[in-house]
Order: structure tokens, then C-alpha cells, then sequence
């Protein structure tokens, strides 16, 4: 419609085509682009000028909504094809009246006041839950039982010695055999939390914890901790050094504020990296 309305603001003579309009100079330059052709060339650019203020337009509508999303909505990481478990869409729970979250203004002491139970990573999909524990409170002797028995009772001392308030944890088997435990432990306070993963648990220690996990003898640490970024958290991962039994064995160590986060992994032959990663970097976000 636009060429047309413009065609038809043109004059010429009768029998004489758009190209014949004007004539060509007598020097034997080449004649200059003719008003219709000229109109094409502006119409076309105008064309691709709206495209692609429209395509930027939906980038940057896709970025704006990606970075806007809500806290509390944290996805399940599931992508087909790559080895990664399909867990539900998660979300933070709700806090009591006038309580903040842990790492926000008015809560200095960096407390957890969700309750510690709803706080743990949900069960995939596919996953036979394990009927004790699966979502609630357990025994300190419980969570003992996860590592080797000439660990126990150095750690049940030191558990003593300090406010350890209660245990929340969850496991579940995958298909493939894999069988992941997460433990929660919920601390009178942050110095006491930090104090257990430091001292009993040598979490950070330069040669890795010394406290391993029931038939582990050796371990390395996992170097994905580093790409793992939730702020205010601290994140310490390994897997059992070869060479090792029928089966392997991942865990991590999670210490947000008042809670410390035990995360574990054992499948027959190897444990995978991906579920593991994957595993750790959503319960750390419920965490962080």
C-alpha cells in the first residue's frame, strides 16, 4: 500500500515505464537510482530496522524476565539427555510473622526460622523415598550412622558440646541404584554451626575432612565447588578416591548460617557428577 500511495504521486508520460523516467546523462556516468527503485531500498531497510528493534525488544523482554524472577521460585534444573534428575519446582516456605530470612537486613545472626523440615530438597521424579528418613526430624545417632564407626564418637562429643537443636533429612534411590541422604542439622547459632564443620568435621581443611563416610578410606575434593555461587554459603564437595569398592561415594558439605547441610551419594560402580552437582546446588540455594 505504501508503494502504491507513492507511485501514485509520480508523474510521466504516458506509455513511459518507472526505469525510462529519467534519462541518462549524456557523459556516460551511470544514471542515478530511480525513485521507485530508491523507495524499495528505504522500504526494505525500514523492514529490517523494525525487525530488529522487535527481536531486541523480545531479548531484552527475555532478559528482564529471567532476572526478574522471584526468589522463591527456584527451578528444578531438569534438562533431557544430560544425566540431570527432574525435581519439582521449588519454593522457599513461608516464614513466620515478622521474621526475616537468614542473610537479610535484621537477621545478623544469620538464623534459619523456616521450618528446618520444608527447608530439605524434595525427592525427584522417579525416586522410591526412603520411609525413614523421608522429610522429617531424626536422631543425632541417625545422622551419626553415615560415617565410619571410628569417626562417631568424636563427632557425637562435639555434637554434644554444642546447641545442636535438631536433624532434619530425606533420602531416596533412584532407578539406576543411586541412593542420596540430605541431613540438616540446625545449630543455636551461626559460631556453633561453623564451629562443628570446622573443628569435627575439617571441612575446609587443606587435605579434606577427616571424618569419612561409612567405607570410605580415601576422598578428593570435587572442583566444582568453585562454580557453585550462592551468596553468603559455604560449599565443600568430594568423592572416594579410587581404587574402591563395588561402589562410590559423593558428599558434600552445605554451611549456611545456623544450618549445616550434609549431602550424600552412593551408586554402584561410579557416582555420577551431574545428579550430585545438581543435588547439591538446589539444596544450597533452599539454603542460601
Amino acid at each position: 500500500m505504501t508503494e502504491q500511495l507513492a507511485e501514485q504521486g509520480t508523474e510521466r508520460p504516458a506509455g513511459q515505464s518507472a526505469e525510462q523516467s529519467v534519462p541518462a546523462p549524456a557523459d556516460g556516468t551511470a544514471a542515478p537510482t530511480s525513485p521507485r527503485r530508491a523507495r524499495r531500498v528505504l522500504w526494505a531497510v525500514a523492514r529490517w530496522t523494525a525487525a530488529v528493534v522487535v527481536c531486541g525488544g523480545v531479548g531484552a523482554g527475555t532478559a528482564a524476565g529471567i532476572t526478574a524472577l522471584d526468589r522463591d521460585d527456584v527451578p528444578g534444573l531438569a534438562t533431557g539427555g544430560d544425566g540431570r534428575w527432574e525435581y519439582p519446582v521449588l519454593r522457599l516456605p513461608a516464614l513466620p510473622v515478622d521474621r526475616p530470612r537468614p542473610f537479610t537486613e535484621g537477621n545478623e545472626g544469620e538464623v534459619h526460622h523456616a521450618d528446618l523440615r520444608e527447608l530439605l530438597l524434595p525427592a525427584p521424579a522417579g525416586a522410591t523415598p526412603d520411609p525413614t528418613p523421608d522429610g522429617g526430624f531424626t536422631s543425632t545417632g541417625a545422622y551419626l550412622s553415615l560415617y565410619g564407626k571410628e569417626f562417631r564418637g568424636e563427632l557425637e562429643r562435639t555434637l554434644a558440646d554444642s546447641t545442636l537443636r535438631h536433624v532434619a533429612a530425606r533420602a531416596w534411590t533412584m532407578p539406576d541404584g543411586t541412593r542420596t541422604s540430605v541431613h540438616l542439622l540446625r545449630f543455636g547459632s551461626v559460631g556453633h554451626a561453623e564451629a562443628y564443620k570446622d573443628v569435627a568435621v575439617q571441612a575446609d581443611a587443606a587435605d579434606g575432612p577427616k571424618a569419612l563416610p561409612e567405607g570410605v578410606e580415601g576422598l578428593v575434593m570435587e572442583s566444582f565447588a568453585d562454580d557453585v555461587e550462592v551468596p553468603d554459603t559455604s560449599l565443600y564437595a568430594f568423592r572416594e578416591k579410587k581404587p574402591y569398592g563395588p561402589e562410590q561415594t559423593r558428599w558434600a558439605y552445605i554451611q549456611a548460617g545456623d544450618v549445616l547441610a550434609v549431602v550424600t551419594q552412593t551408586r554402584p560402580g561410579e557416582a555420577l557428577l551431574v545428579p550430585f552437582q545438581q543435588t547439591v546446588t538446589l539444596q544450597n540455594q533452599l539454603l542460601g
